[in-house]
């Protein structure tokens, strides 16, 4: 039995580094009946082509299907496109969720864009822990910082289409020769050019994983009471709230509204714009009766729902009751 990364996934095929060299494989047929979701970055064993066990996750991002992640770095444009505050913002509270380490780059710095905007990017970010770096991928400014960053790890680049990622890439180790596109001068937007998620070397120390992009991100998949965990300059006067419950909009006793001036406008626009789709969340679950256990347990390499005792202990009556009923019909 042989272990290995997969680094690309391509219709029912799954490339695997085990190191030495590169393997292509299926997948076990009791793996594809037990649904599990194997993910590009997923370390494996496999033998005669055939991966037969999906080994633990350090971490996992699900959409684009990523594993064992070091870091997110979350590329912006300061211009072509225009820098998108709450989209950026958007990124960081996804891999907040996720606990992965994030790191901010702001491409494009040769083109002319408000140097005030430096100090707002400063002032906003470096006071909540995260690393910034400004580039430019054309003139080649800020490149050995940014790869400098990349040393070792093993990077998602996140970003909207057209700020520079494979741009960034291709100034580091042009050999690569990723695709580009340009900026669109009526939308201002980029167009993908990467299809799949793929792991790639950019040199000895360090790769970065290729991904068709996080442009459809929303945050339907958690509660409203849950949306300020993802903001640190938040979440610190949340325990000061006259209401454990408190969503910070307008709730009488809000501490957060009573320190709301030491918070970033954009930060703040963000977190309500995510409660709102949140609610939306909250709403259709209440409708569609979805509830997950949390609790799981490990059987046969697979992670199921583990039922508490007193649900279980119920769902015995519930069938003794069916028993006892049915020897009482044939008895009468």
């Amino acid at each position: 039995m042989t272990e290995g990364q997969i680094y690309k996934i391509h219709s029912d095929f799954y490339y695997i580094d085990d190191g030495k060299e590169f393997h292509e494989c299926k997948v076990r047929e009791i793996l594809k009946k037990q649904k599990e979701k194997i993910f590009v970055g997923d370390f494996v064993e496999f033998d005669n082509g055939v991966i037969t066990k999906i080994l633990p996750r350090k971490n996992f991002i699900k959409r684009p299907s990523v594993a064992n992640i070091s870091q997110v770095v979350i590329v912006s444009a300061l211009k072509e496109p225009d820098l998108d505050m709450i989209q950026l913002n958007r990124y960081i509270a996804l891999a907040k969720y996720y606990n992965i380490d994030t790191v901010l780059c702001f491409n494009k710095e040769d083109l002319k864009w408000d140097k005030k905007l430096k100090d707002k990017i400063q002032n906003i970010y470096l006071p909540l822990g995260y690393k910034i770096v400004f580039t430019s991928a054309t003139e080649h400014k800020g490149i050995k910082n940014f790869e400098k960053l990349l040393e070792g790890k093993v990077t998602v680049l996140c970003g909207n289409s057209g700020v520079g990622k494979s741009s960034l890439v291709n100034a580091i180790n042009p050999k690569l020769n990723l695709r580009t596109k340009q900026v669109s001068e009526k939308t201002q937007r980029g167009t993908h050019t990467t299809r799949h998620c793929e792991i790639i070397k950019i040199n000895n120390q360090s790769k970065i994983v290729d991904t068709p992009g996080f442009s459809n991100v929303r945050f339907d998949f958690i509660l409203p009471a849950d949306v300020d965990s993802l903001f640190d300059d938040i979440y610190k006067f949340k325990n000061d709230c006259k209401y454990a419950d408190c969503l910070h909009i307008c709730e009488d006793g809000c501490n957060v509204l009573k320190n709301i001036n030491k918070i970033d406008e954009n930060r703040y626009k963000s977190y309500l714009e995510f409660v709102k789709e949140a609610k939306e969340y909250k709403e259709r679950i209440k409708y569609e009766g979805k509830k997950e256990e949390k609790l799981k347990k490990l059987v046969n390499n697979k992670h199921i729902a583990k039922i508490s005792e007193k649900k279980r202990q119920s769902a015995r009556n519930t069938i003794k009751q069916k028993i006892y009923k049915g020897l009482k019909n044939e008895n009468e």
